[in-house]
């Protein structure tokens, strides 16, 4: 199979909220493109100061991904595009376009410099039609299959970032299914619609509120939960080991993903939470 590695285009750019801007790509790699799920991953491709569009190594034609990856990181680092992992928000196979939300992080100074922002912000800010971008994936190498009506009933845990990606998972709902979704946003301005099919019960938590806290403190539908949740690293994993050590969750039946980590950038190293995160992961995926 060939790689899923997609050179798109910007066609459009617009506020959701104060601080989350949609943008929609496109290109002509995107031609019988088709979204096997919800939350659905990505590796965005931004391009280095001066670089008109990302340098990206050609596939190979025997498909092998992690001979890419390895050409990928070998290009020297003034180069090589800055990564970063992003959930498809939608899919128009009309129009050929996908769209990617992106949460602004830090603050937009008035002479127009951004203070505590990474490259995917800074790029999100300035994107205009016609910008290049890298992308690959979704690849189902890759993917762990999200299945929102796996159990009696759905619970959902979502930060700003990770919000895109919940509302794919709650679109996905089966027709009255009970579902409760904590959301932990910075201010009532960053909340979205989220339509569903299913029986949705939202719990809004203040910027600051320990996820783990909030659940344990709350009344749970009875019968047997799937959870997903994503959001920060240490509140994820703080909140799946409630599920699974208190709650008696079947740590199978719990989909986790730490989609970003405190004071730390993705290009950091990781660090032991993180690499017993991935075993766990791993695990879970062979079982």
């Amino acid at each position: 199979m060939p790689l899923p590695l997609h050179r798109l285009r910007v066609t459009a750019v617009r506020p959701v909220t104060p601080r989350m801007r949609r943008v929609t790509l496109g290109g002509p790699s995107l031609d019988g493109f088709a979204l096997a799920g919800p939350d659905q991953q990505v590796k965005l491709f931004f391009p280095r100061p001066g670089q008109a569009e990302p340098v990206l190594p050609e596939p190979g034609s025997d498909g092998d991904a992690m001979r890419w990856y390895g050409a990928y990181a070998a290009l020297p680092e003034e180069v090589r595009p800055w990564m970063r992992s992003y959930t498809l928000r939608a899919h128009d196979p009309g129009a050929g376009t996908v769209d990617v939300d992106f949460f602004l992080h830090g603050e937009h100074g008035e002479h127009g410099e951004d203070t505590d922002a990474g490259p995917a912000t800074r790029w999100a800010r300035s994107a205009r039609p016609g910008d290049a971008l890298g992308m690959f994936g979704p690849s189902a190498a890759f993917a762990v299959p999200v299945d929102p009506g796996a159990g009696d009933w759905t619970l959902l845990y979502a930060d700003a970032c990770a919000l895109p990606a919940l509302a794919t998972v709650v679109a996905a709902l089966p027709a009255g299914h009970r579902a409760v979704a904590y959301l932990q946003l910075p201010d009532a301005a960053e909340e979205q619609p989220l339509p569903t099919a299913g029986d949705l019960t939202v719990r809004r938590l203040r910027d600051g509120d320990s996820p783990a806290a909030a659940v344990r403190a709350d009344t749970l539908p009875g019968g047997r939960p799937y959870a997903w949740l994503a959001g920060e690293a240490s509140a994820v994993r703080g909140l799946r080991r409630h599920l699974v050590e208190e709650r008696g969750v079947d740590r199978r039946s719990v989909h986790f993903t730490g989609y970003w980590r405190r004071r730390l950038a993705q290009d950091d190293a990781p660090t032991p939470e993180d690499l017993a995160e991935a075993r766990e992961r791993l695990s879970l995926d062979g079982a």
